[in-house]
């Protein structure tokens, strides 16, 4: 296997395990995964681990559920 094949192994392994791994090592994870893929991947990244964590997982179809508040505060 190839090191490209080989990191995207662990990627896929590090996603499905992803809401078992105590916040502080998320973090780190996040972090360097930022670091490596360029500060405008931050926002994809973050949304794409948050619908796969077990606990915000329903929490974010609900959000996605409420409407926005308008502009003036109604």
């Amino acid at each position: 296997m190839t090191s490209e094949g080989l990191t995207k192994a662990l990627g896929r392994a590090v996603t499905a395990v992803w809401g078992d791994l105590p916040p502080k090592v998320q973090h780190e994870l996040f972090e360097s995964a930022v670091r490596l893929s360029g500060s405008g991947t931050r926002e994809q990244l973050a949304v794409f681990l948050h619908r796969r964590h077990p606990r915000t997982f329903d929490g974010a179809r609900l959000a996605r559920a409420v409407p926005e508040p308008d502009s003036l505060g109604g």
